[in-house]
């Protein structure tokens, strides 16, 4: 079990980076950390792995407290492995040889074939025998996750782990890296502006605002039930409108928050918007539209006409 309590911390100067964080994280759970850039999710991450001295608070892995760099000659937790947003490979080794540096040569063959079923999860093995430094930046990333994960950490921290690649090829190691770290029953932490990470492979997220927790729920609850349009507004685009322009909802709250696809066109409807721009999304349209002085997001099947006044209501 990961405990982190009433952890804070700043740099050089007196403004605090981080301020009194506390979480309990069981054995093998998926945790996203969200929140907008300059929240201190990265930080976070170092401090979880050890790379910093706290200024207040304890981290604990199991029953070890987590000591930073004033405490240990080489920072960072044995167990635990942290990938960085600058992925931290050797440029003029081969593919395979980075994912191989904390692997034992007492058994090379055992190492042969740990490096080559991670270069098959990450649909690197290609490239091999290619020099690091001749890699993408999305080849580079998914290198690093490999090499990361090599030696079966307890705890895998990752920092916007999937920034750089393509998205035909996220989609699938998505799948690939977290199921495995499911069934390896390894506990992974990851800080991400991307919903999808939040949303369909964690178990729990964390968002935080200006260093602070402010939510700490399921991804379904932390969507369904926001409790503010910041949180909502991590998960895309939302609308804080007028309660009063929805009279079959029972609320004392004078604003509800809704997203773009819980708003329909109503022929009926009262509440009424101009059409500002429409934008292709695929399956439909993401519609922007203008109440008043407010901007409203819904989505409509078809493409609609800049100045067009249309009614919505509630799905």
């Amino acid at each position: 079990m990961l405990k982190v309590q009433n952890v804070s911390f700043s740099y050089l100067t007196n403004t605090p980076i981080l301020e009194d964080i506390s979480f309990t994280i069981p054995q093998g759970t998926h945790v996203s950390i969200i929140g907008e850039s300059g929240c201190g999710k990265s930080t976070l991450l170092k401090l979880i792995y050890g790379l910093n001295d706290l200024n207040t608070g304890e981290i604990f892995w199991k029953d070890e407290q987590v000591l930073g760099p004033a405490y240990n000659l080489v920072p960072g937790h044995d167990r635990m492995k942290y990938l960085a947003q600058d992925f931290g490979l050797m440029p003029y080794i081969t593919v395979a040889e980075n994912i191989g540096t904390y692997l034992s040569n007492f058994y090379p063959e055992e190492k042969k074939q740990r490096i080559a079923e991670l270069l098959e999860m990450v649909e690197m093995a290609a490239f091999a025998n290619v020099k690091a430094k001749l890699l993408s930046g999305g080849q580079q990333q998914r290198v690093a996750l490999a090499k990361a994960i090599a030696r079966e950490p307890e705890v895998l921290l990752l920092d916007e782990p999937f920034s750089h690649i393509d998205n035909f090829r996220k989609n699938t190691l998505r799948r690939n890296l977290f199921n495995y770290l499911k069934k390896e029953n390894i506990t992974c932490i990851v800080a991400t502006h991307d919903k999808t990470d939040a949303l369909s492979f964690s178990d729990t997220t964390i968002v935080l605002k200006s260093g602070k927790t402010i939510a700490q729920n399921t991804p379904e609850e932390l969507y369904n039930n926001p409790t503010d349009k910041y949180i909502a507004s991590l998960f895309g685009e939302v609308n804080e409108l007028p309660a009063s322009l929805f009279p079959e909802i029972q609320t004392e709250a004078e604003t509800i928050l809704c997203y773009p696809h819980q708003l329909k066109i109503s022929e009926t409807s009262d509440f009424k918007v101009t059409v500002q721009q429409s934008y292709f999304k695929g399956n439909n349209y993401l519609i922007v539209a203008k109440y008043e002085e407010t901007e409203v997001f819904f989505e409509s099947l078809e493409v609609l006409e800049n100045g067009f006044e249309v009614g919505l209501e509630l799905r």
